[in-house]
This record gives structure tokens, C-alpha cells and sequence, in this order.
């Protein structure tokens, strides 16, 4: 099984409680056990369970690919240090007002898009974090890039706003034909509906079947 809908304490944005990368999947505390296993199946990587500031809104406050993980300035230092000993990967904070990262920012192992209110010094930080080229844009009127759509190394999921001149730019830049759509009956916060990497998709339970196989096109995933 490679996609599924699916809540998350009941609430259909999955994607506001984990965030996955294609080695691991990072679900806040306190999701129960079946829950847990079902997105790590799903995904097909290991699950890892943290806090941001003890809070288990892990999607909203990090991002990250193979290369890297950047987590809010809001998360502890211990917080920090749990992350590092876990993974072995390289944790970067950044430090700035827009800490939600994980609405704020996507990013695949090749690019990153950022919310364009970030300053010169946070892009050049997120770029030397995850190791990739940052494009600092807004998409269909969303700043709240991450929010809003959805990008792994396999495809690409934009919310339904998006103008064609901005698709042409990302599907350039990301070298994918992305696909327009929508989540959770017609909601444009396709990023905080879903949990996704290149090998699967947890989807809000509140997403139609248009919209579930629309976003699993858009990812090239096989449902």
C-alpha cells in the first residue's frame, strides 16, 4: 500500500503532525501506535517521534530532504540534540520570525521553495541546510508555500491558485509537470493535508477520490 487517507486526532491535516523525507518519517508525540505504523508503512521508512517546543505540530515546524533537516528556532536545544542522536543527520536552526518552516518552505534533494518574505540571510541559510537552489516565491497568491503545495523527488502537487506563468517557472525549475489540485473537499492547503516522499502519500480523510488520485498523479504514486 502505497497511499492512503487517513486522520490524524481526528483532524484530516495529517500533514500538520509529520513530515516525511525518503529515510525517515517524523510524527509528533502522542499518535498511537497503528497510527504511527500505518504512515511508516505507507512510506515505506522509519518513523521518528519528537517535539517542537513541546509541541507534536512536527509538520508545521521543520522540513527536509536526504541532505538535511531544518527545524523552527522554537525547538529546544534538547530537542535538537534528540534529533541529531536519532537520525545522524545534520540539524540546522534557523533563526527567524517565519518559524513555522514547514508552511513556509518545500523542498526536494534539488530545490527548495521558500516564502518570499524571508530575507537574503535566511535563504542563503536555508540553501547551505539542505543543500539545494532556493527560489523565493509566492504560488497562487499563497506565501505559505508548504502549506499549499507539495514537492518530493518524484513529483509535484500545486495548489489549485496557481497561475500559469508561475507553473511554468516551477515545473522548470523542478523539472516535473506538476498538477493542479486541491485537498480535503476543495481546501487550496494541499501541503498541511498531506504526509509525503517519493515512495508513498498519507492523505486528509476529508479529500474526495478526485482528489486523492489527482494528488497521487501528481507524485507519481501508484495507489
Amino acid at each position: 500500500m502505497k497511499a492512503v487517507r487517513s486522520t490524524i486526532f481526528g483532524s484530516d491535516l495529517v500533514g500538520a503532525f509529520a513530515t516525511a523525507t525518503d529515510r525517515y518519517v517524523f510524527v509528533g508525540y502522542g499518535i498511537s501506535k497503528n497510527k504511527k505504523e500505518l504512515i511508516s508503512s505507507v512510506l515505506n521508512v522509519e518513523y521518528i517521534e519528537l517535539s517542537v517546543d513541546n509541541s507534536n505540530l512536527v509538520g508545521i515546524f521543520m522540513r527536509g530532504n536526504s541532505k538535511g533537516l531544518l527545524v523552527s528556532n522554537l525547538m529546544s536545544k534538547y530537542e535538537v540534540s534528540v534529533l541529531k542522536e536519532k537520525t545522524g543527520m545534520e540539524v540546522s536552526q534557523i533563526e527567524s520570525p517565519l518559524n513555522t518552516i514547514g508552511n513556509n518552505i518545500i523542498a526536494n534533494d534539488k530545490i527548495a521553495v521558500v516564502n518570499p518574505d524571508y530575507d537574503k540571510k535566511s535563504i542563503d541559510f536555508i540553501r547551505d541546510a539542505l543543500d539545494v537552489e532556493v527560489v523565493s516565491m509566492s504560488i497562487g497568491g499563497f506565501k505559505t508555500v508548504g502549506a499549499n503545495n507539495i514537492l518530493t523527488n518524484k513529483g509535484f502537487a500545486i495548489n489549485n491558485h496557481c497561475t500559469d506563468n508561475q507553473k511554468e517557472i516551477l515545473d522548470k525549475l523542478a523539472n516535473f509537470d506538476s498538477i493542479r489540485t486541491t485537498a480535503n473537499t476543495g481546501a487550496l492547503g494541499i501541503g498541511i493535508s498531506t504526509i509525503s516522499n517519493s515512495h508513498g502519500c498519507v492523505v486528509g480523510n476529508g479529500s474526495t477520490g478526485f482528489e486523492f488520485v489527482r494528488i497521487l498523479e501528481a507524485l507519481n504514486i501508484e495507489g
